[in-house]
């Protein structure tokens, strides 16, 4: 059974909203969110990315940043202006992108689901991130982040979610500079019951994106509550802020690897080493068409690998769901044994490139001199991450790129 609630979204006035929307704080570095930002002094990225206004000599995750966060939110209030809905509301919110559209409702989720699983995970987290997050949180008090979660769809929900893009007016609807469109409608208050009876029934919901949002809000939550002694378990910071889409609209694009060194193989030594467990085969075919099979992008060449029938066998009598996902073949068939990386997560020897990038960022890494080799994957299915989720497995690092992503500052929510 999940709970979920409606909430007072913190948001935009209608003519400042895309003005104030940025992309997540974590799918960009310093440098990139201050070019995105530049010349805008309502972009929400000053307040998910506040050290872009202060000195490069000033860590990131210094005290310092997270004040100028809190600084800055209560700036925006002023200057967006943000307003808080007087009411507790659902939202819808809609994103598109070349031809793909997915609908989700935006709302706020127990904390105590996902601590027992009711909200499951399929991705470990890193500390470093979560200490991040957590102090942003406590800092602002606020969650300015938004965890993207999925479920399998129900009729009475996707419903309530169609009448509403056919007859009401949305309060936001623009299209960002990268070309995703974002629309968001104000659900009326007297459908908060219907929704909440409707999600009561899901067993189980899944985290898409933003385990390190949710994992921060949870020890937010931990924060707060050892320092309230009337907790009562229904204050703000006792949930999360999060969209919800079916997961028949949810769609996954790969997550490429590059690599810096061949792990003092030679070109000829390496391509010898992988023919052992792989058929290798130069092509003019960039991406994999199918699972178990890569694209690999080496000396200024395209190859496709294609995992030889004896590994094949073998993989598919593996228990583990996640241990035959392709990012897990390449990690025990090349990475490991053959590059040395010993685990992804830590490893200096390897970076990931969200699929958005495509295979031109492949191509230029490799040809700038920044990276040696650079591989392509097929994605993971929806149902593979659900699979893994229930089965109560994790996914090796970056295995899922989720896109259209939601814009950070539309909806915040005060805990």
């Amino acid at each position: 059974m999940a709970i979920i609630k409606p909430f007072k979204a913190l948001r935009p006035e209608k003519n400042a909203a895309d003005l104030v929307a940025s992309v997540p704080y974590d799918v960009v570095d310093k440098e990139e969110a201050i070019e995105f930002a530049n010349g805008n002094p309502l972009s929400f990225l000053r307040i998910t990315r506040a050290e872009i206004e202060l000195s490069d000599s000033i860590d990131i995750y210094s005290n310092k940043v997270y004040e100028k966060a809190k600084e800055n939110l209560e700036r925006l209030q002023k200057e967006a202006p943000l307003i808080i809905d007087k009411e507790k509301h659902f939202y819808l919110y809609k994103l598109e992108m070349n031809g793909h559209s997915q609908a989700g409702i935006a709302a706020v989720f127990s904390i105590d689901d996902y601590d027992n699983n009711v909200i499951l995970k399929h991705e470990n987290t890193r500390k470093v991130k979560e200490d991040d997050r957590t102090n942003h949180i406590v800092t602002t008090n606020a969650q300015t982040g938004t965890v993207f979660l999925t479920y399998k769809g129900v009729a009475a929900i996707n419903n309530i979610v169609n009448e509403t893009i056919l007859k009401s007016e949305p309060v936001y609807d623009f299209t960002a500079k990268d070309g995703i469109k974002h629309t968001v409608w104000i659900l009326p208050e007297k459908l908060n019951k219907t929704l909440q009876d409707e999600f009561a029934k899901i067993k189980n919901l899944y985290i898409a994106d933003g385990h390190h949002r949710a994992a921060s809000a949870s020890r937010a939550r931990k924060i707060k509550k050892d320092a309230n002694p009337s907790h009562t378990g229904t204050e703000n910071y006792n949930y999360f802020l999060a969209v919800i889409f079916p997961a028949d609209q949810v769609k996954i694009l790969p997550y490429n690897r590059i690599i810096y060194s061949l792990n003092n193989l030679s070109k000829e030594e390496f391509i010898n080493r992988i023919s052992e467990k792989f058929i290798v085969e130069k092509s003019n075919r960039k991406e994999p068409k199918q699972k178990r099979s890569f694209g690999m992008y080496l000396d200024d060449e395209w190859y496709q690998l294609k995992i030889r029938d004896s590994i094949n066998a073998s993989i598919s009598l593996s228990d583990s769901i996640s241990g035959t996902l392709d990012v897990s073949i390449l990690q025990d068939f090349l990475f490991n044994p053959i590059l040395g990386i010993e685990d992804q997560r830590t490893s200096k020897n390897i970076d990931f490139i969200g699929g958005i990038r495509g295979s031109k960022e492949l191509e230029r890494l490799v040809n700038n001199g920044k990276a040696t080799v650079a591989f392509s994957l097929y994605p993971v299915s929806i149902e593979d991450l659900m699979k893994i989720s229930d089965a109560g497995e994790i996914m090796p690092p970056k295995s899922t790129w989720f896109e259209p992503k939601l814009r950070d500052g539309l909806l915040v929510y005060f805990i």
